[in-house]
């Protein structure tokens, strides 16, 4: 079975409060509105997962769990290497996903993700923008087969993209 990574950059953060530390920022009004919005495009794809993955960083982790609540999934991983990861990081943390997994939600950060979807399958993608998807499939039954310039881009979407895929 191939295997399919959809990786989310968390919705939009709150700079409000400049005594709060970067990993500790929540999510602003809009962010609040966007994460739903694109868990609800994902449903209306027919998009299923079984496993989701997050940053613990808050603004990452509430947006993953605004998705887990739409969809119903009770159990969010986080990773404490994906927050501020680069793509060499997050290759191996994808690497060592568990092969049972065929689709994996993974929500972190810029501009670690926009690299990584750069490298994984030579998206050209300028920069993920908060609450930004991008799905990318592989040919392969592991994980451990994921390397740079192999992935397939399946589809880029974001809240203001108006022509929905």
């Amino acid at each position: 079975m191939a295997k399919q990574l959809l990786l989310v950059r968390h919705s939009k953060s709150d700079w409000g409060n400049a005594g709060l530390a970067d990993f500790d920022r929540p999510l602003n009004n809009r962010g609040k509105e966007n994460a739903p919005e694109m868990a609800e495009r994902l449903i209306n794809k027919g998009f299923k997962f079984n496993l989701m993955v997050s940053s613990p960083a808050n603004r990452a982790l509430q947006s993953a769990k605004y998705f887990a609540e739409i969809y119903g999934v009770t159990q969010i991983t986080t990773i404490k290497g994906i927050y501020e990861a680069n793509t060499s990081t997050l290759l191996q943390i994808v690497n060592e996903f568990n092969s049972e997994a065929d689709t994996v939600v993974l929500f972190g950060h810029n501009p670690g993700l926009t690299d990584f979807a750069n490298e994984l399958c030579n998206a050209n993608i300028y920069n993920i923008p908060t609450s930004g998807m991008v799905l990318i499939s592989f040919a392969f039954d592991s994980w451990e087969m994921v390397s740079r310039g192999i992935g397939e881009l399946v589809f880029f979407d974001y809240p203001k993209n108006s022509d929905e895929m």
